[in-house]
């Protein structure tokens, strides 16, 4: 199978597993699971056939492994980035001390003067290296990092989260927390 295919079905499966369910006629589970022949019966239904062994190979070479299996290998969801309501079950973490947050250099600005809000997805995703950080404001212009004092935050009582695939979550980064590195 073609790397184009693979990118087609993981751009279908955020969108669906992420945004917009209904669209395809599913909905997601607590935790923002799905059943994966009801996910496959949905995909068809659409005119966007996925196979069993596409899916699987899209959960497993998903650089960003933006989707995971249950242990039972029935389910799946997106690990995080939703802008749909669901409650991901995830447990509060305590987070290292510095993590990071790329953006594109025209969000500067407004980001100094309010922090980081979540907009339309259900928290701020931060990493926790430079270089992922790179890559994620590089998708919008050119990169601009910034350091998220992290332990200051967590002492401030901000609840840290951590999805499966390593992405760290929070509601929201006051300025206060933010330094351009």
């Amino acid at each position: 199978m073609n790397d184009s295919r693979l990118l087609k079905i993981s751009k279908f499966l955020s969108k669906h597993l992420r945004h917009k369910p209904a669209d395809i006629g599913i909905k997601l589970a607590s935790g923002g699971w799905v059943e994966i022949n009801q996910l496959l019966t949905a995909c068809a239904k659409n005119k966007f056939p996925i196979t069993r062994q596409e899916l699987q190979l899209v959960v497993e070479s998903n650089d960003k492994q933006r989707f995971s299996f249950d242990s039972t290998g029935t389910l799946i969801r997106a690990n995080q980035g939703h802008s749909v309501e669901v409650d991901l079950q995830l447990e509060p973490v305590v987070p290292p001390d510095v993590l990071y947050h790329g953006t594109a250099k025209q969000s500067v600005e407004s980001i100094l003067q309010t922090g980081l809000s979540k907009m339309s997805r259900h928290h701020v995703h931060l990493s926790k290296d430079i270089a992922t950080a790179k890559n994620v404001g590089a998708r919008h212009g050119k990169p601009i990092v910034f350091a998220v004092n992290a332990a200051a935050m967590h002492q401030a009582g901000y609840i840290f989260y951590c999805s499966d695939n390593g992405v760290w979550l929070v509601d929201n980064v006051p300025p206060e927390y933010l330094q351009i590195i």
